[in-house]
């Protein structure tokens, strides 16, 4: 007996990998995040398949559902949005079905935040610029670890990704200016990356939450923070070694100049 945690991907049907489309197609039973996932990708299961919602759901009911059907023999995806591995909500549906002596397998998926670069045209990682991205979300009504709290992880001026925080960017504005940032620190902030109505935002740390008021960017949206985003940052000669015609690698002897 056995679950497949399908990754979605960000919207855009296409974006799902070659496996999880296959295994999607082969379904006898497919529950998918209708809220979140396209109705245009679900279209794809087999036409004899048992579609199934799960968007007004609470745990214990989808969970009772996948067991049921996997007990009689059937081959049930469960398809969620992005990547599972980050704020997918898989690891308590694993946990109940491996009580139930079902196991699970996770098919990765392109996550809502390499998404929004790729239509940002951005790389998060620069050379001599930085190295490093937090995948993160403002505190809300589910409180964050001690020592993840924005401000300290804002404290390495890194490109920082927010999942899950459009409602609470005074606080996020709050935090970053708390932990040093300037205020015209360039932001990016992508609604519904790769979807049909998808919306791209460019602003400054400073005027990130009225900008986001305006344009009505309070759900769905990915907010990505850093010099990183700078929209004229090709007008700068970051570069890496990788390509440098004095570096060698195990592919190339580098050429002294």
């Amino acid at each position: 007996m056995k679950v497949t945690i399908i990754g979605a991907g960000p919207g855009d049907p296409d974006l799902i990998t070659v496996k999880g489309l296959k295994l999607l197609e082969e379904a006898d039973v497919v529950m998918y995040a209708d809220s979140l996932v396209s109705e245009e990708l679900i279209e794809r299961a087999q036409p004899e398949a048992e579609v199934i919602k799960t968007a007004g759901m609470h745990l214990e009911e989808m969970v009772e559902t996948m067991v049921d059907r996997v007990q009689q023999g059937k081959r049930l995806v469960r398809v969620h949005t992005g990547d599972p591995a980050v704020y997918g909500a898989i690891m308590e549906q694993v946990t109940l079905l491996k009580k139930e002596g079902v196991s699970v397998e996770v098919i990765p998926g392109v996550s809502s935040v390499f998404a929004s670069a790729a239509v940002l045209g951005a790389e998060l990682t620069i050379p001599d610029l930085t190295q490093t991205v937090i995948l993160t979300r403002a505190e809300g009504r589910t409180p964050v670890p001690e020592g993840e709290k924005l401000k300290d992880l804002a404290k390495h001026h890194c490109t920082i990704a927010l999942f899950l925080s459009a409602t609470l960017t005074k606080k996020v504005v709050k935090e970053f200016i708390d932990a040093g940032w300037s205020k015209d620190t360039p932001v990016a902030v992508v609604y519904k990356a790769t979807w049909p109505d998808q919306k791209i935002l460019r602003t400054t740390l400073e005027n990130l939450d009225e900008d986001m008021r305006v344009n009505g960017m309070r759900k769905q949206s990915m907010i990505l923070a850093g010099w990183a985003l700078d929209e004229h940052i090709h007008d700068k000669d970051y570069r890496s070694k990788l390509y440098d015609k004095e570096f060698t690698h195990g592919f190339r002897r580098g050429v002294k100049a």
